[in-house]
Formats: C-alpha cells, structure tokens, sequence
C-alpha cells in the first residue's frame, strides 16, 4: 500500500458525512467488530441518463477503510448506476495501490456499500446481505445510530461520543 497516498486521502478526506436527500443508502459492516459503512447516493440526468451526482459516507473503522470510502465517493461521481456496480473492491481502492491482505476487507466493505446502495435503490428495498457486507443494517438514522442499537441488541459494543 502506497503510505503517502493513504495519508493524502486522510489528510484530505472527500465526501464525509450524511446526505438527507440522498437517494440510495447502503450500509455493511458487523457490529461485532465495529467496522461498518454506510454509503450515500445522489443522481442526478445528464444527456439523458441517470447518473451519480454526488456520494457521501460514514465509517467506523480503520483509516483505510476511511480513505478507501473517500476515494470511491469521487471515482463513482458521473457513473451510472451499472458503471458504479462494475466496480470491484480492487479498483475502488487502486489509487492507494495494492492493499495488504489485513487490508482487503476494507475495500469489500467500500465495494459493499454501494452495492447495498444500488441494489437497495433498484429494487425499491434493503439490501441482501452478501458477502463483502457479512451484516446490512438499518438504513435510517446515522451510522452510530445503527452501531449503538446493534450493541444494545447484541450487548458487545458501547459508544462514547466525546467532543
């Protein structure tokens, strides 16, 4: 893994945070171990087709995890929905070069939120879970909303938010 892009994309980190009016919403990750993703859509038509506007997303997790969800949040931007889910974890994560194999679920994880995204959009439902999202989780509210309420279901996880 390339370090001096991994800090960049740290240093200057895209897209962070909800968006309301979002028109797809993904999130995959495990409560258990805490990292979790949730990804958010706009489209909007360009020429004729319907497009990724903007994304945004929301992480717990390592910070490659984080920069991994930064980098896809701009490499979808003016892709349609079937370009974004061409998309493979790998070419999500490339401009940060090869992942360490410690590393690779933090791709699958990126990859599987915006195909819970995309797949929840199209069909009108939440997302399957698969794979790359060993658990889909509520999709209102923000991440911590979900991360906490799966701790208080499953009693393994506990928040503190400091400020």
């Amino acid at each position: 893994m390339d370090e001096a892009a991994l800090q960049q994309a740290l240093t200057d980190t895209q897209n962070l945070g909800e968006m309301p009016d979002a028109d797809a919403v993904g999130t995959v990750g495990s409560p258990d171990c805490g990292d979790m993703v949730r990804l958010w859509i706009k489209y909007k038509d360009k020429d004729g087709k319907k497009v990724i506007d903007k994304a945004s997303f929301q992480s717990f997790g390592c910070q490659t995890a984080i920069a991994v969800a930064s980098i896809a949040t701009e490499l979808i931007r003016g892709k349609t929905k079937e370009e974004a889910l061409s998309l493979s974890a790998e070419e999500l994560s490339k401009p940060l070069g090869p992942l360490p194999p410690m590393k690779i679920h933090c791709g699958q994880m990126v990859e599987g939120a915006l195909r819970a995204a995309l797949e929840a959009e199209q069909k009108g439902a939440p997302a399957a879970t698969t794979p790359a999202a060993p658990m889909a989780v509520d999709q209102s509210g923000t991440l911590a909303d979900a991360l906490s309420a799966a701790g208080k279901t499953q009693g393994k996880i506990k928040i503190v938010l400091t400020s």
